[in-house]
Parts: C-alpha cells; structure tokens; sequence
C-alpha cells in the first residue's frame, strides 16, 4: 500500500501509517528512522546530515540522538530555511526523535521515541543528555513518557542485547509499546542492509503481538548508507 505523504507531515497519524507499510526495502532509500548527529555520539552535522537526506531522495526520517533533541532542532531549522530556498523541490518529513536508555528484564535497551511533542514536560528527563536512573529508567516509564508526550515508542534493534529478543519484545508489547526495529543491519555491512534471520524474527514476533514495523541505518559515522 502506497503511503501518502500528502498528509501533514512530521504527524503522528502519518508516521503510523509509514511504521504499518514498512518492509525490507523500506530503509536506507526511501526512511531512515535511526540516525545519530554530533548533538550526541555521531560525526555528522545535522546540516550535513540532512543535506545527504535530500541527495539520497529520503522521503522521511528522524534524528535519534541518545538523550537530546538538539540535533533534531538544528535540522528541523535547515530543513525549513531549505524549503523557503527550493519551494519546487518535495521536501522530506522529518519526525521528532530521541533514543533513551531504559531498564527491560533487569538489561539495559534503547528505547525510540517518536513524533512527540519536543517541549512536553514528560519528556524532560529524558532529553537532557544523560541516562536517567530510578524510576525514570524503567521502560514502563520511559514508554508512559512518550506516550503523554503524543509519541510512538519503538524498541531499537531487539536482537542486540544481553536478552533475547525473544524475551524482550513480548515484554515490551505488555508494558504498551508500540512497535518494534524489524529491519536493523546487525552485523555493520556496506552496504547497509537489513540482516535476514533477525529481521525476519523480529517482523514474525510483531505481527504476533501487534506491533508496528520501524527500519534505520542507526548511522554514527559520516554516511546514511552505512551504521559506523
């Protein structure tokens, strides 16, 4: 089914019906929803960032800097300046996003958060470029957050961690999260692809539980072709 971008873009709506037409072929060509600037632990810009957005042809994306919204901010304003300068050019949706550092089974995971309200006081804590502890760590919490916050909370690449993600994402989907990284590139290759076992595990187990699909290169390096 083909999404219509026609919509508003950068909303929550829209964003739903991308997660839902996800697939394979998805990332990095045409979304890229995992991507790190030098607002936290990446090399990129988000001048740079978003200038290889547009060469690319992306047709939607978002900044994911660990604890920070910086990044996310200073694209967001290149990308409006750009618009005024290419009024002919279709423009890329670019969502709000943030990658947060939560406790799931007693491991650590990356926990990403979506098309929410930037200035929402819920999501304070976790935007202040540091790992929360407490309370605030807890997934429960950290979805709860997003969530008041008008956002999607999507559990990055869940075949990554200490647990399996056989474990992880059924523990996710009750604590009400709202989709999954299906298509995640866990072995680095370059070109970036998704890897084949994992993704197919991970998109069989969302479907089960309902969650939705999300796909990102997870770029730190200088290229959204490419993770490091």
């Amino acid at each position: 089914m083909p999404v219509n971008l026609v919509q508003t873009c950068a909303s929550r709506e829209l964003l739903k019906q991308v997660f839902q037409n996800t697939d394979a072929q998805s990332c990095p060509f045409t979304f890229n929803f995992h991507m790190h600037t030098v607002f936290s632990d990446g090399k990129l810009q988000p001048s740079s960032l978003m200038e290889q957005a547009i060469a690319i042809g992306l047709k939607g994306m978002a900044i994911t800097d660990h604890h920070s919204i910086s990044g996310y901010r200073a694209a967001q304003s290149w990308l409006e300046d750009w618009k005024w300068s290419n009024p002919s050019v279709e423009a890329p949706c670019l969502w709000s996003g943030v990658e947060i550092n939560a406790n799931l089974l007693n491991v650590e995971v990356h926990i990403l958060a979506y098309a929410f309200e930037p200035e929402h006081p819920s999501l304070k804590p976790y935007t202040q470029r540091r790992i929360t502890t407490g309370q605030e760590y807890q997934a429960v919490n950290v979805i709860s957050a997003i969530h008041e916050a008008g956002g999607l909370a999507v559990l990055a690449h869940p075949a990554r961690y200490r647990r399996s993600h056989f474990d992880l994402i059924p523990e996710a989907a009750q604590l009400g999260i709202d989709g999954v990284e299906a298509f995640y590139a866990y072995n680095n290759p370059n070109p970036w692809r998704p890897t084949a076992l994992e993704s197919q595990q991970v998109q069989k187990m969302a479907a089960q539980h309902g969650l939705f699909n999300s796909c990102g290169t997870d770029t730190h390096g200088l290229s959204l072709l490419t993770r490091l």
